[in-house]
């Protein structure tokens, strides 16, 4: 049953409505993160036009392609594609595909939070701070290196750490931000 009452003041749970709300917010999470990974690169000195990604200003990862040569975006993208399509992807089908892959995530990780947040009070006490961190642990921490998508964790200096955590605050907050506006509007 996707609507139920939990007693508190009135609040009704629809993790339908939930799902949604946290799909929009995971969208807007991951344009906000993007940026904010943009600004951090240009204020660190680390930002390197000429050497970008496929897929340019719209890449989440650029930190890493600087210090592997290659992204974890691209390489998802390219690997679904060899896996479906029996090739790999041009330049210009990863300028396409690998952002899409992240706004994919991006989306799916905030639909998940949604339809959480409707019915496990834990999520709800976590809120988008402590959402951001459980992805960035879960996904960028454990899965990502271990897919083969980037080299291990401790391969990394600190400050790669820090900007890719800030990343993911900021994504989670903008993600709470967001969803709770959305499934504002549903009540």
């Amino acid at each position: 049953m996707a609507r139920r009452m939990n007693g508190r003041r009135g609040y009704d749970r629809n993790i339908i409505a939930g799902v949604v709300a946290g799909l929009v917010g995971g969208l807007a999470g991951t344009w906000t993160m993007s940026q904010f990974q943009a600004m951090w690169s240009k204020a660190s000195g680390d930002h390197h036009p000429d050497a970008a990604s496929a897929a340019g200003r719209h890449d989440a990862r650029d930190w890493q392609e600087r210090i592997e040569g290659a992204n974890a975006n691209e390489l998802a993208a390219d690997a679904i594609a060899r896996r479906t399509i029996d090739r790999r992807l041009t330049r210009e089908e990863l300028e396409k595909a690998a952002p899409a892959l992240h706004y994919a995530f991006g989306a799916a990780m905030g639909a998940i939070y949604g339809g959480l947040r409707e019915v496990s009070p834990a999520v709800r006490g976590m809120g988008g701070s402590g959402w951001g961190t459980t992805v960035w642990a879960a996904a960028d921490g454990l899965a990502v290196p271990m897919l083969g998508l980037s080299r291990p964790k401790t391969d990394y200096p600190l400050e790669t750490h820090a900007q890719s955590y800030a990343a993911h605050l900021v994504f989670g907050v903008t993600t709470e931000v967001v969803r709770r506006g959305v499934r504002a509007l549903v009540d």
